[in-house]
């Protein structure tokens, strides 16, 4: 639950106002007042739901398009001159394996998340979000993805 709450805490900041959450996807400089611990919680615990499908979505899509092109490469006898057709035609079932669920997620999120909070509650941002985190978070991402290729790279390179 580390890398969740990792992701959820830049959403909660203390205000002059009081503590405030910003939903991410919404207006820039725009955050709700939260009233108590327990509202807090109980939109903590709506944002990782939200983490979890939208990063489910993505992963499971990505294998499933990168299965189903797989077979298609094979079922074209794995020539060269497929390879772009091949490309495409992944692309087009990952945009509709992935595209079509995470467009129903967002929506979805999108009007559950008026639910937590009321318009009088709105406050505008004094300062800056805190950018260090997240800044560290896309780097150690970006170098395990680096990672992850390279060793791809080396797994299926011709010997």
């Amino acid at each position: 639950m580390g890398l969740l709450d990792l992701l959820i805490r830049p959403c909660f900041r203390d205000e002059k106002a009081g503590r405030v959450v910003v939903f991410p996807g919404d207006r820039r400089h725009r955050g709700y007042l939260v009233k108590s611990e327990v509202e807090e919680q109980k939109i903590r615990a709506f944002l990782k739901m939200f983490y979890c499908a939208h990063a489910s979505i993505l992963l499971l899509g990505g294998l499933l398009a990168s299965g189903w092109s797989t077979d298609l490469r094979h079922v074209l006898d794995g020539q060269a001159a497929h390879a772009l057709r091949t490309e495409g035609i992944f692309l087009g079932i990952y945009l509709f394996v992935v595209g079509v669920p995470y467009f129903l997620v967002w929506r979805t999120y999108k009007k559950s998340f008026v639910s937590f909070i009321s318009p009088q509650g709105e406050v505008l941002l004094s300062g800056k979000r805190p950018r260090q985190q997240q800044v560290l978070l896309a780097v150690g991402m970006i170098v395990f993805t680096i990672a992850i290729l390279l060793g791809v790279l080396l797994l299926i390179r011709t010997k």
